[in-house]
């Protein structure tokens, strides 16, 4: 369906015509045409013009050959005769005729287009589009929401369509969140000429994500979350919510949940936690450089750093500082703990505190900018994958050798051979950088989108490593995962809204924890970690047992006939 953004004017016999104004009277007999300046001689319009423009142009030569005689002669060029008097009356008469010909027709197009602006949105659509005609039956645009009822809310939104009132600047000029994502909403309806229906407005509450995780709100995105588990990790129990529209995803993990719990559950270690911002800084020479690396590394100058780095907050500590030297360029790595909450904006604060503080013994030092992608965020990099960044968990299990037979439908022997050809020898054929797994963004992405948070930084947080051996004397299969970067917070950001926090306080680590900090957010990464295990185990007894295809078939694939529903 072809909706215009808005009807332009049609013009049929002398009249403009507007879909939202009052029926006019088309017959020619009660137009009120604006006047023309052709209606100056009752003759045809081309002969007018022609008469005029010959005019103007004769007495022109005339004037000028008279008066080039008189300089000749020395004639007073103020001492006229009859002829000259009357060709330059036809001068001045021609020459108002043509202005008005030409001029008022051109103030005319300025003033129309200035009344029409509202009507000429269409403008923005290719030349090649067809134009409506008079006769064409316009399409209805979408009705407006049934909440926008009140005059004042219809002003609102006419104002943001005409370009008046800007779209970002409702919610503190009206001070009603969802009164503004309604009105901006309505106002996106309009402009582009698509419809929103389906994408839901109501039960959702926009106080709580002003100024803190989205802008210009016209609705929220429904994503289903399911459950697997129970999982049983280091002698507790959590099920685990995962926000995804992949068929079979949870099946599988939970699946993979049932193989852990079966065989004694699974035992997780975070091996590390710091999450990492790297300027980039310039100085004159490569020497000047060198200058500052060394004076960052050494051990003597650490206190003093740190005093000034945890300043930015009672939960930052600096744990260390690394830094790359590209030429006269110095690439600082700062690595931090941030207490529960992901620490993104911690670091920095603390990064930018020691920045400053070193300008004082650097003035010659150039901050080219607070991130030069050392860090590294939200991209694929060695530095995470060897470093580590955020959380770095391993997390293992020993699956018995009935559970493989009865639960996963395969064997030991066949999971570790394939997890050789395929997460090890595979991903390093492919290159892969941190990607020797089977799917582990898969589970990553689905525990981040439910739990609110950041699923930009399920690119590093992804990074696992897959390993299975086969132990006491090859009966029993040893699995484990080991993800250096797996960067999530419990507090701040997503965390807040109140789908995501039920989420976490289904998992009991919602919120900072007071009696130790930091702890909720190393037991989300260990939960996420042992999710990934119950996933790449499901999964890859899947592959080894041939059953993938037939279970994607029976759970990824829908029955019903969409162009029916859509329509």
């Amino acid at each position: 369906m072809d909706l215009r953004h808005r009807v332009p004017p049609t013009a049929h016999d002398g009249v403009i015509h507007h879909p939202n104004r009052g029926k006019r009277d088309s017959s020619p007999t009660s137009s009120a045409s604006s006047p023309k300046a052709s209606d100056a001689l009752p003759l045809p319009l081309y002969l007018t013009n022609a008469i005029f423009f010959t005019l103007f142009f004769s007495v022109a030569y005339f004037l000028l050959h008279r008066w080039r005689d008189k300089i000749r002669s020395h004639t007073p060029l103020h001492v006229v005769t009859l002829s000259e008097i009357a060709a330059i009356f036809s001068l001045i008469a021609s020459f108002i005729y043509l202005l008005g010909f030409f001029g008022i027709d051109f103030v005319q197009s300025f003033i129309t287009r200035a009344s029409n602006d509202a009507w000429d949105v269409d403008e923005a659509v290719s030349e090649s589009s067809p134009r409506p005609s008079p006769s064409t039956s316009i399409t209805k645009l979408p009705p407006v929401e049934c909440s926008l009822i009140s005059q004042d809310d219809e002003d609102i939104v006419r104002s943001v369509v005409n370009g008046v009132t800007p779209s970002y600047a409702l919610e503190s000029r009206l001070g009603d969140c969802r009164r503004a994502a309604a009105i901006r909403r309505a106002a996106l309806q309009r402009m582009t000429g698509r419809s929103l229906e389906g994408l839901p407005l109501d039960g959702f509450d926009y106080d709580s994500i002003l100024g803190q995780c989205c802008e210009m709100p016209v609705g929220y995105v429904q994503i289903p979350v399911g459950v697997a588990g129970p999982l049983l990790l280091d002698g507790f129990e959590y099920t685990v919510p995962m926000a995804t529209t992949e068929g079979c995803l949870v099946a599988s993990t939970n699946r993979g949940c049932k193989a852990i719990y079966a065989s004694g559950g699974a035992s997780s270690v975070v091996l590390r936690d710091c999450m990492s911002r790297a300027p980039v800084v310039r100085f004159s020479t490569a020497k000047r450089a060198a200058q500052l690396k060394f004076f960052l590394e050494d051990p003597l100058n650490f206190d003093t750093l740190s005093v000034v780095f945890n300043r930015s907050s009672r939960f930052a500590r600096l744990q260390g500082i690394q830094c790359a030297m590209a030429g006269k360029n110095v690439y600082l790595r700062f690595t931090c703990s941030t207490g529960d909450a992901m620490g993104m904006n911690m670091v920095s604060k603390g990064v930018q505190n020691v920045l400053d503080f070193l300008q004082n013994d650097f003035p010659d030092m150039d901050v080219i900018g607070i991130s030069g992608n050392y860090c590294s965020d939200k991209k694929p990099s060695a530095v995470n994958w060897i470093e580590g960044r955020g959380k770095s968990v391993v997390c293992e299990a020993i699956i018995k050798e009935e559970v493989v037979k009865k639960v996963l439908k395969t064997n030991v022997s066949a999971l570790v051979e394939l997890n050789m050809l395929k997460n090890l020898t595979g991903s390093a054929i492919a290159g892969a950088l941190g990607g020797f797994n089977a799917h582990a963004s898969n589970i990553v992405s689905a525990v981040f989108i439910a739990t609110g948070q950041d699923p930009a930084q399920n690119i590093e947080s992804s990074h696992c490593i897959t390993m299975m051996e086969a132990v006491n004397d090859g009966r029993d299969l040893h699995i484990s995962v080991t993800m250096p970067s797996i960067e999530v917070g419990t507090v701040g950001g997503g965390t807040q809204l109140a789908s995501q926090s039920a989420c976490l306080n289904l998992l009991g680590v919602k919120g900072a924890s007071k009696e130790s900090p930091g702890s909720n957010s190393r037991l989300l990464a260990a939960i996420v970690a042992g999710s990934v295990l119950a996933g790449e185990l499901s999964l890859m007894s899947a592959i080894a047992a041939g059953q993938l295809v037939n279970s994607h078939m029976k759970y990824n694939r829908s029955s019903k006939d969409v162009t029916k529903i859509s329509s």
